[in-house]
């Protein structure tokens, strides 16, 4: 059983505009495994809260995870995961249909929000992918 903790975040400084990911891969002793932070052209922040995510799953499954806590700092999109919140945005449809498929074969899964400040790392590799970009 693989268990990791993946912290997750998307950014863009406009809405739309420039914009980038920050991914924290953590182990089960919440030691770093991988760390990404990596611009995506320019979209809008909800866009890239979800790019965010789906990179985070690929990493995890890349690390064979099992068990995955998602955690990020976009409510919309932890509760349009969880299924609390419904998704209305034809864009956002596509991208939530797809963490949902990526999600679908691990054994378990949780999502949660969490405040910016707690999300600390994430945020930080958004911001500096955005300002050496």
């Amino acid at each position: 059983m693989a268990r990791f903790m993946v912290n997750v975040d998307g950014g863009a400084r406009g809405n739309p505009g420039p914009a980038a990911i920050g991914v924290v891969l953590r182990d089960a002793d919440g030691e770093i495994v991988e760390a990404v932070g990596e611009t995506i052209g320019s979209t809008t922040n909800n866009v890239a809260e979800y790019r965010a995510l789906l990179r985070g799953i690929e990493l995890a499954r890349a690390h064979g995870a099992t068990h995955l806590e998602l955690v990020g700092d976009s409510e919309l999109v932890v509760r349009q995961v969880e299924g609390r919140y419904k998704v209305k945005n034809a864009g956002m449809k596509e991208l939530h249909a797809q963490a949902k498929a990526a999600l679908a074969d691990l054994d378990n899964w949780s999502i949660r929000h969490v405040k910016r400040a707690q999300n600390a790392d994430a945020d930080r590799l958004v911001n500096e992918a955005l300002d050496n970009a």
